[in-house]
């Protein structure tokens, strides 16, 4: 959910109008955004995003080493040593691509590496499936990474941006992955606004590092914890039992600090554009006297609020939160908004096998020190790119609205959609 401001710094007749599907607004965003390096492996339904960006290197309409690499693996291994030299960084992958990613992405986060990855949300194998869920993303929450959820095209080029400058804050230092709902917005053309070039430069500050001619010492002093033969430093040496624990608690703190950024870079980008998502972590929508809300990630967030607006214009006290950082996840500010609801429907595009849905998980630990908690019902949906139609989200409302009224929830885990 976007807002409009009355005078942004560069207001919308001065914005790039273009039409466009969501692999190519990030392609464009990070071509706006000073991206030193690009490692690149094709994977569907991100391909589009390492293709178009191809184009600018091919066309010289950008000065970025394009390292195209034999998989995934390498693809983020190869940021990892662009980051630690000092560089700005981005590569975009999807499910399987994703999972053999996973040993570097443990170390890039560890590194404190501020790397940004595009993931085009798609159901991991077997079988073979390219369409969405989020079963990719959800895998990768525990290994160190900020995640952020868009909903929309618009924001998908907005927050690629966003994650540059929110990376690279000195108190953050760590890696950003921006989820985009695989083919509902990776293959979906939409009407968007894109700031000319030089106000994105502006936005972050230039290049990550500058090339001075002449100087041995040719690191940028700006850039932070990087490897300059000038001053030595060792980047994930042997760590045992002696320091690892507290090292570790470097990046608990760092992942502390995460939400205050995240809501100040979406304010800057509110004052420069007209444009902000909820206080950058949390979108609520009819909430404040709410018996009933439905949170959500992804690109769902729209239709729920669609039908939200509907049940309201009929009477019903309903409301939805859409989560936008998954990572760290917001449990205070989400107990806040839910303190005084009857009942929290949790809508989970993916699921943890022989449990919950994760954000179920997250949830649940949230309200747990309430005095007064809500009732708690999980929703798994649209496993494998089926449809969440805007029928099946009202029945889902409407049999909330019945939990309300008697108090009492017979099956905690449903599955919203499928075929029995």
């Amino acid at each position: 959910m976007t807002e409009a401001v009355k005078t942004p710094k560069i207001p919308p007749e001065k914005q790039i109008l273009m039409t466009v599907n969501g692999d190519e607004a990030v392609a464009y965003a990070a071509k706006q955004s000073l991206v030193d390096v690009v490692a690149a492996y094709p994977i569907t339904p991100q391909t589009i995003i390492v293709e178009k960006f191809s184009e600018f290197v091919a066309n010289g309409e950008v000065h970025t080493e394009f390292v195209p690499v034999e998989s995934e693996h390498s693809a983020m291994s190869a940021c990892v040593g662009a980051a630690a030299a000092g560089a700005r960084a981005f590569t975009a992958t999807a499910a399987n691509g994703l999972a053999l990613m996973w040993e570097i992405l443990y170390i890039a986060a560890s590194l404190r590496l501020p790397i940004v990855l595009a993931v085009a949300n798609r159901a991991l194998s077997a079988p073979i499936n390219i369409h969405n869920d989020h079963s990719d993303a959800y895998g990768m929450r525990d290994s160190g990474w900020i995640q952020i959820f868009v909903e929309n095209v618009q924001e998908a080029y907005d927050t690629t941006i966003q994650a540059f400058k929110i990376a690279e804050d000195e108190r953050v230092l760590l890696p950003v992955a921006v989820n985009l709902d695989g083919f509902f917005l990776s293959h979906t053309l939409e009407n968007i606004r894109m700031l000319p070039d030089e106000e994105v430069h502006k936005f972050l500050g230039g290049y990550r590092k500058t090339y001075p001619k002449v100087k041995v010492d040719y690191f940028d002093e700006e850039v932070p914890l990087i490897l300059n033969p000038a001053r030595p430093l060792s980047f994930g040496p042997l760590d045992l039992y002696d320091y690892y624990y507290e090292h570790k608690m470097h990046q608990i703190e760092a992942m502390k600090r995460v939400p205050e950024v995240v809501r100040e870079v979406n304010e800057k980008w509110y004052e420069l554009t007209g444009r902000k998502y909820g206080d950058g972590v949390l979108v609520p929508y009819g909430v404040e006297d709410a018996d009933v809300v439905v949170t959500v990630l992804g690109s769902t967030g729209g239709t729920v609020r669609h039908i939200v607006k509907k049940l309201r214009s009929r009477g019903y006290k309903v409301g939805t939160i859409r989560i936008r950082l998954f990572r760290p996840f917001p449990h205070k500010e989400l107990a806040e908004l839910l303190k005084g609801v009857k009942v929290v429907g949790v809508m989970d595009r993916g699921i943890s096998f022989g449990s919950y849905g994760p954000s179920f998980l997250d949830i649940s630990t949230a309200l747990y020190d309430l005095k007064e908690r809500p009732l708690l019902v999980n929703y798994v949906y649209g496993l494998g790119g089926r449809d969440a139609q805007p029928e099946m989200i009202e029945k889902m409302f409407m049999e909330l609205l019945e939990i309300a009224k008697t108090g009492e929830v017979k099956e905690k885990l449903r599955f919203l959609g499928v075929r029995e």
